[in-house]
């Protein structure tokens, strides 16, 4: 009997755990993190292959697992959607992106924190839920339509690390 009360203990834990990470209408808002790669004057976009912003141009990133540190996070997120090793630097900023249906309802809340970071080491390729992953100058990244925080802190991003060379 025990071990029955310990399975739906068990299972009951899971889909709590489940319904609160759910992405769309989130019973809370998800913690996101953002990596700013920048590197002799472009910075990473990479296109989304999945919503929120399916098919847009975005900073690396994702939400943060349990038991994650926030820098970890971000050098997580970089490398599983871009490939590439990257060292956490400056902290750039902590946005809310709250996105609605056409009812009205939240339909996704993240509150977003985003770090600059620069490449350590390897090779820039789309992975993950990142369709395509591309560098591009602060002219080429100006004409992407982007969220309007997101172009912030990549503009952001590029005053910082020009000011720490």
């Amino acid at each position: 009997m025990a071990f029955h009360s310990t399975i739906k203990n068990q299972q009951s834990t899971i889909a709590t755990i489940l319904a609160l990470m759910k992405r769309e209408y989130p019973a809370s808002p998800l913690v996101g993190v953002g990596a700013i790669i920048i590197e002799d004057g472009r910075v990473v976009l990479v296109k989304r292959g999945h919503p929120p912003l399916q098919g847009e141009w975005s900073i690396p990133g994702g939400v943060l697992e349990v038991g994650e540190m926030l820098r970890d996070a971000a050098v997580r997120e970089a490398r599983e959607e871009t490939g590439l090793t990257v060292e956490t630097r400056d902290l750039l900023g902590v946005f809310d992106r709250v996105l609605q249906d056409a009812s009205g309802q939240t339909m996704y809340h993240y509150v977003l924190i985003d770090f600059l970071c620069r490449r350590v080491s390897g090779e820039l390729k789309g992975a993950d839920d990142a369709e395509e992953a591309r560098w591009f100058t602060q002219e080429e990244a100006a004409r992407v339509p982007l969220a309007k925080d997101t172009a912030e802190v990549v503009r952001l991003g590029f005053e910082k690390a020009s000011a720490l060379r």
